[in-house]
């Protein structure tokens, strides 16, 4: 779930509504469970608006605000950084959303901020 944490952290770095992104598990017993997810989700999108338009950026410019967020995600800096993060949430042995999105913060901002 570092991944969801990185994401959104990426995401808001670019001005796109981190609420954009969301990965959720369930097992292909839980029909109920994804359903629920799916439809809070598509819900969720819906009352935000079309990307771009409901964050007032023009498409061209979402465009290359995307473009240099996959060029980030895909640095050596930032890929072998959030490596080394899984050490520490092995070693806390706390994976909640507020500890993952913590972590992330104070190991990634720096080497995210810095290719932007």
């Amino acid at each position: 779930m570092g991944v969801n944490a990185l994401v959104q952290k990426v995401l808001g770095e670019i001005g796109i509504n981190p609420d954009r992104y969301n990965l959720k598990w369930a097992s292909a017993a839980e029909a109920p469970r994804f359903v629920k997810l799916i439809t809070e989700f598509t819900a969720k999108i819906k009352e935000l608006g079309p990307l771009g338009q409901a964050e007032g950026i023009d498409p061209e410019e979402m465009k290359k605000r995307i473009d240099k967020a996959l060029e980030v995600v895909q640095s050596k800096k930032v890929r072998m950084t959030f490596g080394a993060t899984t050490k520490t949430l092995r070693k806390d042995n706390d994976y909640s959303d507020e500890h993952l999105k913590e972590i992330i913060d104070s190991k990634l901002s720096k080497a995210i901020s810095a290719a932007f």
